[in-house]
């Protein structure tokens, strides 16, 4: 019964990836997809609570927890992107790829897909699991969420504030003040705490520890692949960053160093 659910869920998120493809190729955008990413999670654990009809207070809850970092997550991306065109990565690409709508299809879309339901499996075991009582790691795990919750939109929401200034309000063009004294990319730190608080949660249902590659990855993703090192490539000649670079450190919050 279990292993049917995951492959269920399998297959409807490669479908909703593939419908998210259909739209791109139709706009001739495949920034679409970014905002596919936080949605296709709150897709992904409300089917889980549909097809499991295991309703009880930790599945709400998980699924509660997904849909709120999720949609908050799209609309930061959508509001971002309106009216910019495509993002400078998948226009780089559109112009490199032979046969780009297949390698498309298969490289991007299909790949977070793969990614997204990979990483999402710890929140499909904790809304399947036969319900036991909260316990004290529920709420461990609930805080560290919100840690990261609340790191992550502080951190988006002042960039952008930030970005909405004119030059003479600002210091400088980088932004150096509130969470991102503390670390250079406090959105990506709090989005990989967010994934700790989650499978933090699973420790609390039978088989839930087996998960711990899910936080891993997205870590491992945020961190190295497709979040910090493309922000720090982009600035790599910019000045004033790298003098913001000596002082603060690229992931984990601390002090400024002087």
């Amino acid at each position: 019964m279990l292993s049917s659910i995951y492959f269920q869920l399998f297959l409807l998120v490669l479908l909703y990836f593939s419908l998210f493809f259909v739209i791109a190729v139709l706009k001739k955008d495949n920034s679409i997809v970014d905002i596919g990413w936080g949605l296709g999670y709150v897709y992904t654990a409300n089917m889980a609570l549909y097809l499991t009809n295991n309703y009880n207070l930790r599945s709400f809850i998980i699924t509660f927890l997904v849909s709120i970092w999720g949609l908050r997550l799209s609309y930061h991306i959508f509001k971002r992107n309106l009216g910019k065109g495509e993002d400078f990565r998948y226009a780089k690409w559109r112009k490199e790829w032979d046969n780009f709508y297949l390698k498309s299809f298969l490289r991007v879309f299909m790949l977070q897909g793969l990614l997204l339901f990979i990483i999402s499996t710890p929140i499909i075991k904790i809304i399947s699991s036969p319900y036991q009582s909260l316990k004290i790691i529920d709420f461990i795990g609930l805080f560290i969420w919100g840690i990261g919750f609340a790191f992550e939109a502080a951190g988006d929401k002042q960039l952008k504030d930030f970005k909405a200034k004119s030059d003479s309000e600002k210091d400088g063009h980088i932004m150096k003040e509130g969470v991102w004294k503390y670390t250079r990319h406090p959105n990506y730190f709090g989005d990989a705490l967010v994934w700790w608080g989650y499978y933090i949660i699973a420790l609390a249902v039978s088989g839930g520890w087996k998960f711990i590659y899910s936080p891993l990855i997205m870590n491992y993703l945020l961190r190295f692949v497709s979040g910090v090192p493309l922000l720090e490539k982009r600035y790599a000649d910019d000045e004033e960053y790298q003098q913001y670079a000596e002082e603060t450190n690229i992931f984990f919050p601390w002090f400024p160093k002087k």
